[in-house]
């Protein structure tokens, strides 16, 4: 078996299946987001890794975006709390994550993010950010299409099964464009040799490169994380690529 072929193996076992936003298993949760948002809901968008391509099982199976119209009055904050105590009471445990809410419902596990329309925009967001207290400017559409264009999806998703092996702090879209910057002017279809970039760069640029957001270039990805996160990554990038085998760095 080729190095190429070990690494498709893995991302046909990894990968999450393919679901649409009118899965039936998301009937009753998108039923009860509707309610809670009531007038004030503009639309619910299937976002996130599911809509990229590159989701893997068992970690986030479907990203439901809540945008809400730009006149909604609570703050971002009041929506993300509000949010989670509705879920809560309509009976589904609840993980507070960074800009969202994750539930387990019908065997997927599901990233809910609310985001309130920006004035004169529609595809523009604002979200909250629990992690730093603070609020980010999105657009779902760009960050779908930047990786979807890109023909790096093979290279995202070993990459974040890397990183759910080792337990590493590593936002997906940190770690999307982080992939992006990595193979720059590289081959495509290189797996192999395109994921031993992705750790060269983790390893020696990673920690003190700027990453912008594509929606918004004041807004520093890169932030996301302190810098010991970030380092933390780059430590095990370093232990990664001092294995002898690639068995031994990602299975």
């Amino acid at each position: 078996m080729t190095s190429d072929q070990y690494f498709r193996k893995i991302i046909a076992n990894k990968k999450a299946d393919s679901i649409t936003i009118d899965d039936w298993r998301l009937t009753n949760i998108k039923s009860t987001l509707t309610t809670w948002a009531g007038q004030q809901l503009s639309s619910l968008k299937q976002s996130g890794s599911s809509a990229k391509g590159t989701a893997l099982k068992g970690i986030a199976d479907f990203d439901i975006f809540i945008s809400l119209k730009s006149d909604t009055k609570e703050t971002l904050k009041e929506i993300y709390d509000k949010l989670d105590t509705t879920i809560k009471n309509a009976g589904w445990a609840t993980r507070r994550q960074n800009v969202s809410i994750g539930i387990t419902h019908n065997n997927l596990k599901i990233d809910l993010v609310p985001g309130k329309i920006q004035y004169g925009f529609q595809n523009y967001h604002s979200i909250y950010s629990s992690k730093k207290d603070t609020w980010m400017q999105t657009n779902i559409d760009l960050h779908i299409n930047a990786v979807k264009n890109s023909n790096r999806a093979n290279e995202i998703l070993l990459t974040k099964i890397w990183r759910h092996i080792y337990g590493l702090d590593f936002p997906s879209i940190y770690l999307e464009l982080t992939v992006l910057d990595a193979l720059y002017n590289k081959p495509v279809n290189d797996i192999a040799n395109n994921f031993w970039a992705v750790l060269v760069y983790l390893r020696d640029k990673f920690v003190d490169n700027v990453v912008t957001d594509p929606a918004n270039t004041n807004n520093k990805v890169s932030d996301m994380l302190y810098k010991y996160e970030k380092e933390a990554i780059a430590l095990q990038a370093k232990t990664s690529l001092g294995k002898k085998t690639w068995e031994e760095i990602i299975w």
